[in-house]
């Protein structure tokens, strides 16, 4: 059942005015794992999981369950809902629950469906429920801009996925958890509230990212933060909000990604009192500037008024040609003219490198083209695994070490040893 939660104060409102959360009271908690039981099953995957994490804490307010088929629809042609009053909200990825012909003669006639993950343990059930034709070429082409085979997302979540898409109402039973050690980091769109505001933040500027950090960003972070002052708030608080769902294979993982982030905290790289790290649990894409979309628009559902866009954001290589699959200023343009969005500020990021007169990282000065040099994510990643240092500057050394032990772990995993640690 959804509850709303209004928020008043100095941050954005929500989309649709309210915080809407999907979770059951409670008090009835064990009535519904009941009613589930006598329900049609539809068992969930990893990825339908972290969906259903997201929509339960109202990350895609005002959703209030998996897509049917009239939001399905204006999210694949508008990037946007229309909500009842007449306004809109961007919606720019959908957020849909796929079946299978046998799930859907299964289900045979009932109004809801319980969604279970292993051994057939309910995390939710699925009300006034519809069901409609998946068309995977239409959804695939509209969201990526192409239907080329290799897209990381279509092969994990959508190729092999079944024929029909069931949308409904969602009451979420407990709370989604990972046991990852990593749980006290995924703090829902009200529980940032409640931490923007206990801070007493004016202004929320969020940085999405799903890499390593190192000293340009947060140089970049530290400048809007600079900039902000400047424009007269008084305590702009950053959210650095590392995307938690399913990655490609060859994105550094979650857990290594945090612990990194953290080494960056404990050496002031960035300021932990005027810096929130958190967890975003949403899956990722790889759909440039539609997906960019969907990022700046949950962060409104957090209280961020502010958010900091790079080059290709959302982007990946071409999964079948030598070039980036987007162009590298589309998703910032797309964010500056996106339906819905108009109550977001859109900071561009200026571009930084390693400026060999000062030994660190700067903002790039064009006038002195021979004094920068540019490290690439491959340079990066071919300096961890060489154990080589970079620069003197360019990322903390703890969180160097962390990228270390991370790409000596995939070694040892190759040579039979375990690749990733397992939190305690």
């Amino acid at each position: 059942m959804s509850q709303t939660r209004s928020h008043s104060g100095l941050l954005i409102e929500p989309d649709g005015g309210k915080l809407v959360e999907l979770f059951v009271d409670e008090s009835q908690r064990d009535l519904k794992r009941k009613e589930a039981l006598n329900l049609p099953k539809i068992k969930l995957t990893k990825i339908d999981v972290e969906w259903v994490h997201v929509l339960s804490e109202g990350w895609a307010s005002p959703l209030k369950g998996f897509m049917r088929e009239s939001e399905f629809l204006q999210t694949l042609h508008f990037n946007s809902i229309r909500l009842e009053d007449g306004s809109v909200v961007n919606m720019s990825v959908p957020i849909v629950l796929a079946i299978d012909d046998s799930q859907k003669n299964q289900i045979d006639g009932s109004s809801s469906v319980a969604l279970v993950v292993d051994g057939n343990n309910p995390i939710a059930i699925l009300t006034d429920i519809e069901i409609y034709k998946h068309n995977k070429e239409e959804r695939i082409a509209r969201t990526w801009g192409t239907t080329a085979p290799g897209l990381p997302y279509v092969d994990e979540a959508i190729t092999h996925s079944g024929n029909w898409l069931i949308g409904g109402d969602l009451e979420v039973i407990e709370p989604v958890k990972y046991h990852d050690g990593l749980d006290s980091f995924r703090l829902s769109p009200s529980e940032l509230r409640d931490e923007f505001t206990r801070r007493n933040a004016d202004a929320v500027f969020a940085f999405q990212l799903r890499n390593p950090v190192h000293n340009g960003h947060a140089l970049l972070m530290t400048d809007t933060r600079r900039r902000l002052l400047k424009m007269g708030y008084k305590n702009p608080i950053l959210l650095l909000h590392p995307l938690g769902g399913y990655t490609k294979e060859d994105d550094v993982p979650l857990y290594w990604r945090m612990k990194q982030h953290e080494k960056v905290l404990e050496a002031g790289v960035l300021d932990p009192e005027t810096t929130v790290l958190s967890i975003f649990p949403s899956p990722m894409h790889y759909a440039g500037p539609t997906e960019v979309q969907w990022h700046a628009k949950a962060r409104i559902n957090a209280g961020a008024n502010f958010y900091i866009v790079g080059r290709d954001p959302a982007g990946m290589s071409h999964p079948l040609e030598k070039r980036d699959l987007y162009d590298a200023d589309h998703g910032k343009k797309v964010l500056s003219m996106a339906p819905g969005l108009e109550r977001l500020n859109i900071l561009p990021f200026k571009v930084a490198a390693y400026d060999k007169t000062k030994n660190g990282m700067a903002l790039f000065d064009p006038s002195r083209l021979q004094d920068f040099i540019f490290i690439s994510g491959t340079k990066m990643r071919t300096l961890a695994k060489t154990k080589e240092s970079p620069p003197d500057g360019f990322m903390c050394p703890g969180g160097w070490k962390v990228l270390v032990e991370y790409y000596d772990s995939l070694d040892q995993a190759e040579n039979g040893g375990v690749s990733e640690p397992v939190p305690a």
